[in-house]
């Protein structure tokens, strides 16, 4: 199964450099454990490549948004090179909580090498990161975190891939089996056009809100709240290679072909980073079981 529109390829080979250099059990340099979410995202251990994005993923506000505390259980779909979890993973082993990472089934030679460097990462620092739980989110797979055991789940900038593997309806249904009654979905989505003709394959990387909104109620979640927290006015959802012109991917030519070095990205990189959703879901106390089975 081939991941979307990631840059896949270039991370995994960043992040297995990065895992090679890291030192078994220690803590990376500069690391305390955060007690408070401000102090998380602060994080010495985040590179200056990912803090440089903060001020367009805003994640402070939006894990506040999705409802995350001290000592939570959560698990994170399909993480990538780890951007929420350098966040979410110390925050919840400094507080008692418990972080599940989802990632890709086996199947995907480069996503492999991306969940081998991202787990070797993550488990070479078990002060900072805490004892992780590595699942996997696929086609066949099965439960992601032990069943009715989270508070909350997220979704980051995943559904459009999901949608085009077939895979959307079970993430939601897998996200629904592990949430406790009450706890929370947290979905960030490049958000199309409201206008704009739906697209089951999110071609463009874009999807539609309603869309999303209409998945997980079909799953059997309660929609509590939408924020405009990571939303982009600027952007006008229509660009020649998809979301992925935009920053950070910055795309100058078609998925698989070469660079075009005379792409001129100075009016997409004016943009920023896409115009996004940020939807809050609830596993309803008075539904356990998904509809779905």
């Amino acid at each position: 199964m081939t991941v979307l529109g990631n840059g896949i390829s270039r991370r995994a080979v960043l992040l297995s450099a990065a895992a090679l250099s890291a030192c078994n059990g220690a803590r990376p340099k500069g690391a305390v454990p955060p007690k408070t979410l401000e102090a998380a995202v602060a994080g010495a251990w985040r590179s200056s490549a990912d803090r440089a994005r903060d001020p367009w993923r805003h994640p402070a506000e939006s894990l506040r948004f999705w409802g995350l505390k001290p000592g939570a259980t959560v698990v994170e779909f399909w993480p990538g090179a780890g951007w929420y979890s350098d966040i979410v993973a110390p925050y919840l082993a400094a507080t008692g909580g418990k972080f599940y990472a989802a990632g890709l089934q086996p199947g995907d030679p480069e996503g492999q090498a991306m969940m081998a460097a991202y787990r070797h990462r993550l488990e070479a620092s078990p002060g900072l990161y805490g004892k992780i739980g590595f699942s996997a989110f696929g086609p066949t797979s099965g439960p992601v975190a032990p069943a009715g055991s989270a508070d909350l789940a997220l979704f980051l900038r995943n559904l459009h891939n999901w949608m085009a593997a077939g895979l959307a309806e079970k993430a939601f249904r897998d996200a629904f089996a592990a949430l406790k009654p009450g706890g929370v979905l947290g979905v960030e989505e490049h958000r199309a056009d409201p206008a704009a003709v739906p697209d089951v394959m999110a071609a463009s990387g874009y999807v539609p809100q309603a869309y999303v909104i209409q998945l997980g109620q079909e799953a059997g979640f309660t929609l509590a709240a939408a924020s405009e927290i990571n939303a982009n006015p600027k952007d006008d959802h229509n660009h020649p290679f998809g979301v992925w012109t935009l920053p950070p991917v910055r795309r100058s030519s078609l998925r698989g072909q070469p660079a075009d070095p005379n792409f001129d990205h100075a009016k997409y990189d004016a943009v920023g980073e896409s115009d996004r959703m940020t939807l809050k879901f609830v596993k309803p106390l008075s539904k356990p079981d998904s509809p779905h089975g």
